[in-house]
């Protein structure tokens, strides 16, 4: 008697919110954390006759948070506004000055409390069952609540001044997973300023900000969205 040769069968991959991007416009939130540095450009590379040397940022992490409101265009496009509180502080070490008589001369803390207003084209692959990846551009404005401009004291007091609003571009690369309840999506965003930040000292000769001619924010960002 022979026996019945037996082949396993194909199960079918569970699709989750198989109609999730069919929506037109759709909401959700995200967290983050985020990492932010400058940078200078110099006047020159001397300072009283000698070599200049680069002013050094101690960079720390931040946090980020904030909503989402998602339009969709077609399969593959999408506009999405993502307003977000970003937090973040940065340490500026100068260097050694003749001008410098104490230590805390050379050490410049930094507070920035970005009120992050983008608008994101986000560019994605067809749906590969529950995954998809895509990429995000866009620009977006920001609005420093610790910006110290309308501070009449500067770096002789101990206080470092940045302009109240600037303005970005933004590239990002991210993936969305599609779990049973909500789509997850965690992003790698870089952010860089177009626009100079630096509000200078009183003493155009201040060792603090008189060599600076522009000063632009660089961040990065590990976004997870939810939706």
């Amino acid at each position: 008697m022979g026996v019945k040769a037996q082949y396993p069968t194909l199960k079918e991959r569970l699709i989750n919110l198989p109609n999730f991007d069919k929506k037109t416009i759709h909401y959700g939130y995200f967290i983050g954390i985020n990492q932010y540095d400058f940078k200078f450009e110099y006047v020159n590379t001397y300072y009283k006759d000698f070599q200049y040397k680069d002013i050094q940022t101690d960079i720390n992490n931040g946090f980020t948070v904030g909503l989402i409101g998602d339009l969709r265009i077609n399969d593959y496009l999408n506009l999405r506004f993502e307003p977000g509180l970003f937090y973040n502080h940065r340490d500026l070490i100068y260097p050694e000055f003749p001008e410098f008589n104490r230590d805390t001369d050379q050490i410049r803390e930094i507070k920035s409390t970005y009120i992050h207003l983008p608008l994101l084209l986000k560019i994605s692959t067809l749906r590969i069952n529950n995954f998809k990846p895509f990429l995000l551009v866009g620009f977006s404005s920001d609005f420093n609540l610790s910006s110290n401009f309308k501070n009449t004291d500067d770096n002789a007091s101990g206080v470092f001044r940045t302009t109240p609003q600037n303005y970005n571009y933004e590239l990002g690369v991210g993936f969305d997973f599609y779990l049973f309840y909500f789509k997850f999506s965690p992003s790698l965003r870089g952010l860089f300023s177009i626009e100079n930040e630096l509000i200078p000292d009183n003493d155009p000769n201040s060792p603090w900000t008189g060599k600076i001619v522009n000063l632009f924010s660089r961040g990065v960002a590990l976004i997870i969205t939810f939706e």
